[in-house]
């Protein structure tokens, strides 16, 4: 008897840091997630490929670099004919589905550029087109999608559409409003948007519906699951939002004189009214280009409502982990869980994310479970990468890997077969509009970045330093470490050109 090819789970939460799972921080409950990591294997060593959530989930579904596959950055488009996994598993008669977030493009076209984005106003709000339109879409032949983050104006979509069909004909009530209006009520932490029409809800009500209707047909299924929460703004319905007390949360700290050996722009976050002009190329601001001060309760009350966020997201998550069981189908199911980037609370004087690549924003939750094949109830050192996704599922599913993937199989390493698949992360970061352009290099050991026409860098030991206090780029002790990292990373697999596919020039 021919044994049915895997199904494949990929459930990714939005800005997430990787020590918020209850099996590892007391101080948040994801029950859920927790009986996924008891059931597979947790690993402790994963990263990003860009800290940045567009350039970031390109490579997830391209298996290249940011720098290779064109969408570098927020505001570039994802080129449509990037070869994905989506694309390969489809010929091999896959169901392939995309439910949630996607920000593959950017939310502004630019028609005479030769930009044209279906993720932008005021295309986000024409809910004629999207009724219309489910698909194909990079390699996803069905697609059901929100852009927004919490109230955010750029609402729209399939999920406005199911906000109708719920019966929630004032949707529009609960959300900026578009064009902006000045006047229009401010929300922080409580939103009055009942849990039963958040978009939490959605994206684990219709992932079901979709694996549902794969199994009906038949066919295996490579399902995304792609929630949009915990990015800020920190907004979340009852009960999620008072679930933590403030006062219980411990925000990450910022030790005396640990920026003066980090370059110029960490020490600039710390000032009240700080210059970034030096490091922006147009006039817009830009992700953590600005004044990270803070006060300690209002930072208390943002990790309490971040926690409650990923609390809520979690229960979500455990009605599709149900699902499979109820379906018969989780035995040969292979689910995935990990986020597209990190998050700052606190740790090292900052906030949110920025061009500032310490694990915290680097750094992944990531568990893998497919019962019988991966071991249950362990945690891994081994480095992973959001790159290897895709040549790792293809494998998986018995499937050859395509030579434009830059991405190493870690299907050994997954069923405990291999200690590890690599020696070396490479995390990329060019994000307009600010001139700083940067390069993290990651091995088990030593950690160093480097900065376009500078020459400061960082260089940390996260062994002796697992919190990152101490740079030692400028050490005279380390200096010959600080060049063997230096020869290695110039030797890495991103200055290999993939086969078959031409370099994209503009990045």
């Amino acid at each position: 008897m021919t044994k049915q090819p895997p199904n494949i789970l990929l459930i990714t939460s939005d800005q997430q840091h990787w020590n918020t799972l209850g099996v590892t921080n007391s101080k948040i409950s994801t029950p859920h997630l927790d009986r996924l990591c008891q059931e597979g294997t947790r690993f402790t060593r994963a990263y990003c490929n860009s800290p940045v959530c567009s350039p970031s989930r390109a490579t997830l579904i391209t298996g290249q670099y940011p720098s290779w596959h064109g969408c570098w950055t927020i505001g570039v488009k994802l080129p449509e004919d990037v070869p994905t996994l989506g694309d390969t598993l489809q010929k091999a008669g896959y169901a392939t589905s995309l439910i949630g977030k996607a920000h593959f493009q950017p939310l502004a076209s630019d028609p005479e550029g030769g930009q044209v984005s279906l993720e932008c106003q005021p295309t986000l709000r024409d809910l004629e087109f999207w009724r219309d339109f489910t698909g194909p879409w990079y390699g996803f032949e069905h697609i059901e999608l929100a852009r927004n983050h919490a109230d955010e104006s750029h609402v729209g979509q399939h999920y406005a559409l199911w906000l109708e069909e719920k019966g929630l004909s004032n949707w529009r009530d609960y959300f900026d409003p578009f064009p902006e209006d000045d006047n229009a009520p401010y929300r922080e932490h409580h939103w009055d948007l009942p849990q039963e029409f958040h978009y939490t809800t959605w994206t684990a009500e219709r992932s079901i519906a979709n694996i549902e209707s794969s199994v009906k047909a038949d066919k295996p299924f490579f399902l995304w699951a792609s929630f949009h929460d915990p990015h800020p703004p920190y907004l979340v319905p009852a009960p999620w939002d008072t679930m933590y007390d403030p006062a219980d949360m411990e925000p990450g700290t910022l030790m005396q004189g640990e920026l003066d050996r980090m370059p110029p722009h960490f020490a600039q976050t710390q000032e009240e009214q700080p210059d970034f002009s030096p490091w922006r190329e147009t006039p817009w601001a830009n992700h953590g280009f600005h004044s990270h001060h803070i006060a300690d309760a209002e930072l208390r009350k943002h990790i309490a409502v971040y926690y409650g966020m990923i609390s809520f997201m979690d229960a979500q998550i455990g009605r599709i982990l149900n699902s499979l069981d109820e379906l018969g189908i989780a035995e040969n199911t292979i689910v995935v869980f990990s986020t597209d980037h990190g998050h700052f609370l606190g740790q090292h004087g900052l906030i949110a994310k920025g061009a500032f690549h310490y694990e915290d924003l680097l750094r992944l939750p990531f568990v893998v479970r497919w019962r019988g094949e991966v071991p249950a109830g362990a945690e891994s050192s081994s480095l992973q990468s959001l790159i290897d996704l895709a040549p790792t599922f293809l494998s998986a599913c018995g499937l050859p890997v395509p030579g434009v993937m830059q991405g190493v199989n870690q299907l050994g390493v997954w069923k405990g077969q291999s200690p590890s698949a690599r020696d070396m992360v490479i995390t990329e970061f060019r994000h307009q509009p600010t001139a700083v352009h940067l390069r993290t290099y990651i091995e088990a050991r030593y950690k160093l970045t480097v900065y376009r026409d500078q020459e400061y860098g960082e260089l940390f030991d996260l062994e002796r330093d697992p919190n990152e206090r101490f740079n030692l780029w400028d050490d005279p002790q380390s200096a010959e470490i600080r060049a063997e990292m230096l020869r290695k990373s110039l030797n890495s697999e991103i200055t290999r050109e993939p086969m078959r596919f031409p370099r994209i020039a503009h990045a």
